[in-house]
């Protein structure tokens, strides 16, 4: 741990060292960030609200094959009369800072490009795909297969029972998956700042893999909606096959790599 604040303190001091823009010009840069951020999510909202609901209907998909599957009533419920305009509400907001993700994310990198190396700049268009990419798959995986397997496994375990599911719980539910798996997927981008700060090595990565599995599988157990294990596993095990791939880009952006490339070719 010692070690790597001592790695931490060294990049930012390094960086320090680069010629930039004074306190003023920062935080007028950062205003200009932020206003330009909130434009791009109120825009998304306002998009995703004409859409409103053919959101929902594509939201809804799963528990309603689920429920079909199980021979229960389709319909979800609602217990109070504003409780649907709530729900409506939440998934625009949601839906628009998803519309909103890439154009936030080149605001970021327009503020912290300055503090960079000119040839870490070029970083900006595989930082974008990638956290993007990476986003949209761990959405798409647990839309796909992890959030129908465990629908299937609570409605056909909860069968002695009569289902009134409400629509603010399920929608709720929903986000929590699909947006946590979301999340765990950029694990590979989260690593490839850290190593191109010099912060970690891929020989640190490896060196600690046993602490990332315990880790892994503590957010696989919040992030389950079950409580069962195999749903934890499928819930851990992509996110264990994107450690690895983290410790392959850290190779590959780690300034010792990128030294010995240089090195390399100036020889």
């Amino acid at each position: 741990m010692v070690d790597l604040v001592d790695r931490a303190r060294a990049a930012m001091t390094e960086r320090a060292e680069l010629p930039g823009m004074s306190l003023l010009e920062h935080l007028a840069e950062l205003r200009r960030r932020i206003i330009h951020t909130a434009l791009y999510l109120i825009g998304g909202f306002f998009i995703a609200w004409f859409f409103h609901e053919k959101i929902y209907s594509f939201m809804e998909k799963p528990v309603v094959y689920a429920l079909a599957q199980h021979h229960l009533d389709t319909h979800l419920v609602y217990h109070n009369p504003i409780d649907p305009f709530n729900m409506y509400l939440k998934i625009s907001f949601m839906a628009g800072c998803i519309l909103a993700c890439p154009f936030v994310l080149y605001e970021v990198w327009l503020f912290i490009s300055p503090g960079l190396y000119q040839n870490e700049k070029r970083y900006v268009v595989p930082f974008m795909s990638a956290t993007i990419g990476l986003f949209l798959a761990g959405a798409y995986f647990g839309y796909r297969w992890v959030y129908p397997m465990s629908l299937d496994f609570l409605l056909g375990f909860n069968q002695d029972f009569r289902a009134l599911i409400e629509i603010n719980e399920y929608t709720d539910l929903f986000l929590t998956v699909i947006l946590g798996l979301g999340l765990t997927f950029e694990l590979p981008i989260l690593i490839m700042f850290l190593s191109l700060f010099g912060i970690v090595s891929p020989k640190f990565l490896w060196k600690n893999f046993r602490y990332a599995v315990l880790l892994i599988f503590i957010i696989a157990a919040i992030i389950t909606p079950t409580s069962d294990i195999l749903t934890m596993c499928i819930f851990a095990s992509p996110m264990l096959v994107l450690y690895l791939l983290g410790i392959g880009v850290s190779y590959v952006v780690h300034p010792a790599t990128r030294k010995r490339r240089a090195a390399k070719a100036s020889s």
